[in-house]
């Protein structure tokens, strides 16, 4: 019982920081906003991220294609793992460090957002995608732990949870993730 309740209070704690930290509230805000106009200007968003990851990835480009809280039309994101004879492929013919890269530089044009989830920030696929993502001029945001790793230079905008525990910064990632959700859904079909 009390382990269980250590690690309730674990990501409490981590959500907290990310609460009273101002420049990490107003960069969600910032992303959101970005996110929104992105689509107004029929741009798209790719999500990209390994293992949990790629995973919370999924989910949160899940939320933008489906729906989140109201019921309207499907917005244009995709997480870019979800082809496992494009990801097999490449990593086997290539390396799997450009499976994300790649796809940025076939599917990805000036404007759309990609978002990288790497609890450490130096994920290497995702960094060389960011790499192609930025020649490409496509709007970067880094979800990350604490430092951001390589990831931070590479971000247009950086939510690094406040901690280096893998498990409460992916939590932190989908709590971030969902808050985007809501806030361009609320700007862009106006509820």
């Amino acid at each position: 019982m009390e382990k269980i309740k250590q690690l309730i209070q674990a990501s409490i704690d981590t959500k907290q920081q990310m609460l009273q930290s101002d420049t990490l509230v107003s960069t969600i805000g910032t992303v959101a906003e970005k996110i929104t106009e992105a689509f107004r200007n029929n741009k798209r968003i790719y999500f990209c991220g390994n293992g949990g990851s790629a995973a919370d990835a999924q989910h949160l480009a899940a939320e933008f294609s489906g729906r989140f809280y109201i019921d309207r039309k499907a917005l244009p994101a995709e997480a870019l793992h979800c082809n496992t004879s494009y990801l097999t492929a490449v990593g086997n013919d290539y390396s799997y460090d450009v499976i994300y890269a790649r796809l940025i530089d076939g599917l990805g044009h000036e404007g759309d957002v990609l978002i990288g989830l790497s609890t450490s920030g130096n994920s290497a696929n995702i960094v060389k995608a960011f790499e192609t993502a930025r020649e490409k001029g496509l709007i970067t945001v880094g979800l990350t732990g604490l430092t951001g790793g390589a990831l931070k230079a590479l971000s247009s905008y950086l939510i690094n949870v406040p901690s280096t525990d893998t498990p409460r910064i992916q939590e932190s990632h989908i709590l971030a993730g969902h808050i985007i959700c809501q806030l361009v859904e609320e700007q862009y079909f106006g509820i």
